[in-house]
């Protein structure tokens, strides 16, 4: 009895001893379309594989079809470039938003933090809810935007900052609450007064504006004399003009 305790006492102990390793093993989905999706882990079930953002379903996941994912590779911190056809997409991206940018007058890096954490720059992401594409848009909403296709990267990301800027003039360039609002639905933050108690809501919304100023923060050591040290306040007051 005591050499069974014992035995399951430091299988206990390996288990959590190995837990921050396992939690830390990051790897990189490498999709036939060109694209790739930096992940914690992946469950494959059947023809659709999900892709843990986070590591746990409440920090976020996508579903890919099983089909679509030419090879996995450990990941070497951030999402890499692994080869020129992926180079190029990621250049296209970078072209959309940039474009997108300019015509909502949303600074660009907050934009790629939405679709970071939206669909890890997946054009193919589809969520268990129905959302599509980059921005994740529900048909409806596409539908009211006039997007025509939402696994088109140019029209998804349009619509959405489209929409996205459209919530910032609603609360008054307030970019926390138009994020809740963007993954909860206006309706909840207006119940709520603010962001929504969901878990779901508060994680997506910490990793946005996180993911945000840490590029900004990375920007200001670059540049100290050039930045102005923009943060998430200064998302919102240029998206809410």
């Amino acid at each position: 009895m005591l050499r069974s305790r014992m035995h399951k006492s430091l299988q206990l102990g390996l288990l959590v001893a190995l837990l921050p390793l396992w939690c830390a093993a990051a790897e990189i989905a490498n999709l036939s379309n060109g694209f790739s999706i930096r992940h914690e882990r992946h469950e494959t079930q059947g023809e659709t594989t999900r892709l843990y953002l986070g590591g746990d379903a409440e920090d976020g996941y996508v579903d890919v079809a099983t089909s679509e994912i030419a090879s996995f590779e450990p990941a070497p911190g951030e999402v890499a470039a692994t080869g020129s056809k992926l180079a190029s997409r990621q250049a296209d991206l970078n072209s959309i938003i940039t474009a997108a940018s300019a015509s909502s007058r949303i600074d660009a890096d907050f934009i790629a933090s939405m679709i970071r954490a939206e669909s890890g720059n997946n054009p193919r992401a589809v969520s268990r809810k129905g959302a599509q594409g980059l921005m994740q848009l529900m048909p409806q909403t596409a539908s009211n935007l006039g997007v025509s296709d939402s696994f088109d990267p140019a029209e998804n990301v349009d619509g959405g900052v489209r929409y996205l800027r459209e919530l910032l003039l609603r609360y008054n360039g307030d970019a926390v609450k138009a994020l809740a609002a963007y993954n909860a639905g206006p309706q909840r933050v207006e119940q709520y007064h603010g962001v929504p108690p969901y878990r779901e809501t508060h994680a997506y919304v910490a990793r946005v504006i996180t993911d945000y100023n840490r590029k900004k923060l990375a920007e200001a050591r670059a540049h100290p004399k050039s930045t102005d040290g923009a943060n998430a306040s200064g998302a919102k007051n240029s998206g809410g003009r």
